[in-house]
């Protein structure tokens, strides 16, 4: 049986995979992810950004998507209904943010309006085309409700958000997990929580399996997402040590060269 025969579903992440530098969709992703769904393949976004982040980004593709967000976090149907939901409890990221954390890591919760943050982080904003998730900047020392969708650190230096990432996880493994989703941006999450369960979920309620689906991704936030299906691809501009970790897997062209929609299209179409 060809992949052609064998695949109903496409999951993709977005920064760094369907979005190219400019964090934009080009005219060409859009056109091969329509036909697509035409030709009624079910497709899945999932990403580390948030929901109101992300909407009107895949909203862009022009076709029904099934929108995973702030790494498995959150599940929306193409509908845009709620249909998982999950925060961190509040103790869990007060203790992480009671170890003294250098106030030149720019420090991040993920609410569910807003955005918490230590500090202004231009390189974070211009993430954002459309602002439909705001940032608002406070002082952790008063504040009292921790509770978030995803705890987030980002630092110029990968090194030191490594050496962040030790120092946490040192006494909170049983709490978090952590990825990086770029090696600029470390991010925390409830242990229950990844893109490969929030995935299953929507396999499940559509009646298909990992078996039936590819998937594209550029980080370590990807690579369970990317193991678990019949297909993991690995995009050309995802950091070495990602594609070293997962040498078996295919890499593709780079998110600049429209690497998901061209693998796509000749592969599927």
């Amino acid at each position: 049986m060809s992949t052609k025969e064998r695949i109903k579903v496409i999951i993709s992440d977005l920064d760094g995979t369907l979005l190219n530098t400019d964090h934009q969709i080009s005219a060409y992703t859009k056109t091969v992810f329509q036909k697509l769904h035409s030709e009624n393949y079910l497709i899945i976004v999932a990403t580390g950004r948030h929901h109101l982040d992300a909407l009107p980004i895949v909203e862009g593709l022009g076709c029904p998507v099934y929108l995973v967000t702030s790494n498995g976090a959150r599940i929306h149907s193409p509908a845009k209904e709620l249909l998982f939901s999950f925060d961190i409890a509040s103790d869990a990221i007060k203790s992480v943010l009671n170890l003294d954390i250098d106030p030149e890591f720019t420090t991040v919760l993920f609410k569910e309006e807003v955005w918490q943050t230590n500090k202004e982080n231009k390189k974070l904003n211009s993430f954002q085309t459309v602002m439909n998730y705001p940032p608002e900047i406070v002082d952790f020392n008063f504040v009292e409700d921790f509770s978030a969708i995803k705890l987030f650190f980002t630092h110029n230096s990968h090194q030191k958000l490594v050496e962040l990432k030790d120092k946490i996880m040192e006494d909170h493994s049983d709490n978090f997990h952590f990825a990086f989703s770029l090696p600029f941006c470390l991010e925390f999450m409830d242990k229950s929580v990844d893109k490969s369960v929030a995935i299953l979920k929507i396999l499940e309620l559509e009646n298909y399996t990992f078996e039936q689906s590819l998937s594209f991704g550029d980080g370590f936030n990807d690579e369970k997402m990317l193991l678990a299906t019949k297909k993991g691809l690995i995009m050309g501009n995802a950091v070495e040590s990602l594609k070293n970790k997962l040498p078996h897997l295919e890499v593709i062209f780079s998110n600049d060269e429209d690497g998901v929609a061209k693998y796509l299209a000749e592969t599927l179409l």
